[in-house]
């Protein structure tokens, strides 16, 4: 199964610049998206009927803000939401059920500038760690896609010395990240690449894309136990239409 992950930011105006014929010719499985900015309703026919794909949508309260849409090819067993109003309000997160694992698609807050959103990233990140508890407890594994908007280690940013106060690499969701992947979690794409300059998010300011002056913040990560499924998990620096590109996982 192939699963990618896309941070659109907006998914309307990211349809202008070719995502309906990309996602046809990506040959995923599911297509998780966030920051999605709509609802169903503010979609056309074009955007609701793509190829073999039915979607299911977890969008904010707040019109052009933030939500999560998932695309799939093979019928989920259940859809759920995170179950905590305080996020679920916001269009944070869709958690589709398969046979033998759950994928969850997650855009976790932007902490912001002075870490005004801090407290409620940490909050959304202790109920996502939790979620993955719990279902991990019912004997099926996890996949946890989307934008954590936290880049982990120095490698994971163009410029860590000069971010060390920066909204998504403040220590507070640092540390999260690890305790996180010491909880027993792997973030596929380093199964695979170990190597810097590995980006999927860049600044739209001073040609940041061009001088690939970026960020790692969106990951595809699994349970311990389902560590040997993944095939491969790459990243496509080279689709354009949003700020962020998309990245893959490939399960066996």
């Amino acid at each position: 199964m192939k699963i990618i992950s896309w941070n659109v930011n907006g998914i309307r105006a990211c349809q202008t610049k070719g995502l309906v014929p990309w996602m046809i010719a990506s040959g995923a499985d599911c297509l998780c998206f966030q920051e999605t900015k709509a609802n169903r309703e503010q979609l056309n026919d074009e955007m609701l009927a793509v190829a073999d794909y039915k979607a299911v949508f977890a969008s904010a309260e707040k019109k052009g803000y933030s939500g999560v849409a998932t695309y799939y090819r093979q019928e989920p067993l259940s859809v759920n939401l995170l179950g905590a109003a305080e996020f679920d309000r916001e269009g944070r997160t869709l958690i589709l059920e398969f046979e033998d694992f759950f994928l969850l698609n997650c855009y976790f807050p932007n902490s912001q500038d002075g870490g005004a959103r801090l407290d409620y990233k940490l909050a959304f990140c202790a109920a996502a760690l939790e979620k993955c508890r719990e279902l991990c407890a019912t004997g099926k594994h996890i996949v946890m896609c989307g934008d954590y908007n936290i880049a982990h280690q120095p490698i994971d940013l163009a410029r860590p010395k000069e971010n060390e106060t920066s909204a998504g690499y403040l220590p507070e969701e640092r540390e999260w990240m690890s305790t996180f992947l010491n909880a027993g979690y792997v973030d596929s794409f380093r199964l695979f690449d170990s190597s810097p300059g590995k980006y999927t998010w860049w600044s739209f300011r001073a040609r940041a894309r061009e001088r690939n002056v970026g960020w790692r913040i969106d990951y595809h990560c699994v349970d311990e136990a389902f560590r040997d499924r993944v095939k491969s998990a790459a990243i496509f620096p080279e689709v354009m239409g949003s700020d962020h590109c998309p990245v893959s996982i490939e399960l066996a």
